[in-house]
């Protein structure tokens, strides 16, 4: 394996990690990093895919516990259908407007300029919904109804535009739905198995013409330091959660996307802004 490509792989796997469950964009900053370190095409396109899996292989070990619980429980509990339900009801409208739009975005909107300016919209949104005052009707997501799981599937669907978020859309509409910050964050987590899985196995299947067999070290290093990482984010979230409102995080998006957009208005930095 060449060694300048295992270092992107191991950099791409890392930013992945940390990034997926944060309410900062992972689709954002992999378009950000991978500019920068000059890996595109067909290879990363293929990347990306597995690397995500890493990141649900880290939520699903993370809570095996209670996903082992939810699928004992399914035949005859009330709970483990409720929370089914739920899941599945949140889930259906990415699926929909994924399937729609999908392609159109990944082609007019896959671009760091882009990125930087849902990086900037979404902070400024973080920080108006932090300072609401929130009116908490479900403590945990055992506490969610199914409207609650509909509102937060809708607020996903805002992720499709590389930069908004998937954690970031759910957290943040789960907040304004009446859902606590743990309730919030937890149902982002196990709303992203099925989304994200889901993505995936329609990527793979619709790009396997890109899978080739001498790309499977580099893709596994990827999907080791992808793992990796999405555990040690997750476990940093929940912990930090417990104490702290999401502004760090709409700050941080904020300068973040400022800084990109000054980069490329300045043209302090190539950025690629062509159609992929």
């Amino acid at each position: 394996m060449d060694l300048w490509v295992a270092f992107q792989a191991m950099i791409l796997g890392v930013i992945e990690g940390i990034t997926e469950f944060l309410p900062i964009s992972s689709t954002g900053h992999q378009i950000i990093v991978a500019d920068l370190i000059d890996f595109r095409g067909d290879r990363a396109m293929a990347f990306n895919i597995i690397i995500q899996l890493g990141a649900i292989l880290a939520v699903v070990w993370e809570y095996r516990r209670t996903i082992t619980k939810v699928v004992v429980g399914l035949p005859s509990e009330r709970p483990a259908q409720r929370f089914t339900a739920n899941l599945l009801i949140a889930f259906f409208p990415a699926v929909i407007m994924g399937l729609c739009f999908a392609d159109i975005i990944h082609h007019y909107l896959f671009n760091p300029i882009t990125v930087a300016t849902a990086l900037v919209i979404g902070g400024f949104v973080m920080l108006w919904a932090e300072k609401r005052q929130h009116t908490i009707t479900a403590q945990s997501v055992d506490n969610m109804t199914w409207k609650q799981a509909l509102q937060v599937g809708c607020a996903q669907c805002l992720a499709l535009i590389p930069g908004t978020s998937r954690s970031g859309s759910t957290i943040i509409g789960g907040l304004l739905f009446g859902l606590s910050r743990t309730a919030a964050t937890e149902f982002s987590f196990f709303l992203a198995i099925p989304t994200m899985l889901g993505a995936a196995v329609y990527s793979g299947y619709k790009y396997r013409h890109l899978f080739q067999a001498s790309d499977v070290p580099v893709f596994a290093l990827g999907l080791l330091f992808s793992f990796i990482f999405a555990m040690l984010a997750v476990k940093a979230l929940l912990k930090f959660i417990g104490k702290h409102s999401y502004s760090v995080f709409a700050w941080y998006r904020i300068v973040f996307g400022l800084f990109i957009l000054l980069t490329w208005q300045f043209h302090w930095i190539d950025w690629d802004t062509a159609q992929p």
